[in-house]
């Protein structure tokens, strides 16, 4: 991306250089035939002369030179002098219109590399107030995302905070969209556009393309959540209903609410975290992970559609249960190799 810029500005150099060249070269011009022709001759028709001569139009003299052979040989000086530099600033000016065009494209052709090299990644669908904050989180928490938003002021506004993120401007109810987006190889997609429609089409066309792919969509208007459950939606989250019950917490459970925002802001970015136990490990007790790091802590288990709180080191899980684990994201990757077998 550097190289592109540093080329970027060597072209813009060239052009303003090659621009300053072009206005010495009238006003030398200018002031020769002023020398030359004399005072009958005005700056207007000095300066016309010069730029006749410069731009190769043809038309006749309009500085009287057929008495004056100095005269000529400084008109083919300001020729040579004004075609040579114009020409130059012209194929600079191209140059510098091309570049920005070419950049674009090379910029937009290697975030498709990298988007095509993703696995297990999540598509943010929208990347406005609520997107910008899901995508940061998943950011945060070392996880790949890649962001989708019609509004391009939106990805930049963004990217202000994570200049390195992975986006595609384009619609993500379209297939194409989400298809570049790698959704055939990604793990979840976040439907979280600004409108019910647009999130309901979103997961829709998510399931589609790829039926085991977990789709969590946000919806405003309660009557839409059945419908965009339907549509293939896995978990549905309203802002205004979730939002009313945060205000409650905070006022009557402060400490619990408390704890929970110190999880989401503490510099060491400690989150909880789920776990889902693999065949490998099935049938083997807790404390096998307890003896491998103290990076996590195993505060319940998600077992027959139970809770199983503050497990015993001694519990044994099976395949397809879930960890509620509080952890770093060091500590939550260790725990997910472990699990799979990979120490």
């Amino acid at each position: 991306m550097k190289l592109a810029e540093l080329s970027s500005s060597r072209v813009y150099l060239s052009f303003a250089w090659s621009t300053v060249a072009m206005v010495l070269i009238l006003v030398i011009g200018t002031v020769g035939y002023r020398l030359i022709g004399g005072p009958e001759y005005s700056w207007v028709d000095c300066f016309y002369m010069t730029f006749i001569t410069v731009a190769t139009i043809g038309f006749g003299e309009i500085v009287d030179l057929s008495q004056s052979p100095g005269g000529r040989i400084f008109t083919v000086f300001i020729a040579v002098a004004g075609i040579g530099t114009m020409t130059y600033m012209l194929s600079t000016l191209t140059a510098f219109i091309l570049e920005g065009d070419i950049n674009q494209v090379w910029r937009r052709k290697k975030m498709q590399n990298k988007i095509e090299k993703l696995k297990d990644h999540y598509i943010v669908c929208g990347v406005g107030r609520v997107g910008s904050n899901v995508a940061h989180e998943l950011v945060t928490t070392g996880r790949h995302c890649v962001v989708v938003d019609t509004d391009l002021q939106h990805i930049e506004s963004y990217q202000v905070r994570h200049p390195e993120q992975l986006y595609l401007h384009g619609d993500a109810t379209d297939n194409d969209v989400l298809i570049a987006a790698g959704i055939r190889h990604a793990r979840g997609v976040f439907a979280v556009a600004a409108d019910d429609s647009q999130n309901l089409v979103i997961s829709l066309s998510a399931k589609q393309l790829n039926p085991n792919l977990r789709v969590v969509a946000r919806c405003h208007d309660v009557k839409n959540i059945e419908k965009t459950r339907r549509a293939g939606a896995d978990e549905i989250v309203s802002p205004d209903f979730t939002g009313g019950l945060r205000i409650v917490s905070a006022m009557v459970r402060p400490h619990v609410v408390s704890f929970l925002d110190d999880m989401l802001k503490s510099d060491n970015n400690l989150r909880m975290e789920e776990i889902i136990i693999s065949a490998g490990f099935s049938g083997k007790p807790l404390s096998m992970l307890y003896f491998a790091s103290n990076d996590y802590i195993v505060l319940a288990v998600r077992q027959d559609r139970k809770w199983v709180f503050n497990p015993s080191p001694q519990h044994v899980v099976d395949e397809g249960d879930a960890l509620m684990v509080m952890t770093t994201p060091h500590g939550r990757t260790r725990l997910e190799h472990l699990i799979q077998g990979v120490v």
